[in-house]
């Protein structure tokens, strides 16, 4: 059981790891560093191939239908339980950015079960999804088809902070 556990805890690690370089090496390229920067992708690019190799030990990746399933109870849990008890805890010790910031993200996590469920009905029907365009928006994520808006309803960028996804 301790092997399982400890998968766990390092594709977390890793995945954190991942996320957190990223980040770095775009502040590496803002100060002027570009080389530092890809020494942060690099390292980055190496813990997300940990991480997919723990995920694929412990067996983590499933059928499309199973891992929607388990995309769908994420995400749900996450905007009914998760942010919902952290937002009331930044509103209590007064962290206006904590609570921006989780207030943007449980929004978008009820776009993302949504756009879970319509794959999931679309999987179950032996379909894929209709060829649609999918944009992120580059300050709080609100994911949207088709076309971007011209204002984010969650976070009020403009529409040229969002980002089109391949």
């Amino acid at each position: 059981m301790a092997t399982k556990e400890n998968l766990q805890e390092a594709f977390a690690g890793e995945s954190q790891a991942n996320r957190r370089y990223v980040a770095f090496a775009a502040k590496a390229e803002q100060d002027g560093f570009p080389n530092v920067a890809k020494v942060f992708r690099a390292a980055a690019e190496a813990e997300t191939v940990h991480a997919l190799a723990h995920l694929r030990v412990m067996k983590g990746v499933k059928s499309t239908a199973e891992n929607l399933r388990e995309a769908i109870k994420g995400e749900s849990f996450e905007y009914k339980v998760m942010y919902p008890g952290y937002i009331d805890t930044a509103k209590e010790e007064g962290d206006k950015a904590a609570l921006a910031s989780f207030a943007n993200a449980m929004a978008v996590e009820q776009v993302h079960y949504s756009l879970y469920l319509d794959a999931l009905q679309s999987v179950q029907e032996g379909r894929d999804l209709g060829d649609r365009t999918i944009y992120v928006c580059s300050v709080c994520g609100n994911t949207v088809l088709n076309e971007p808006p011209d204002t984010c309803p969650i976070c009020g960028a403009l529409k040229k902070k969002f980002y089109e996804v391949e």
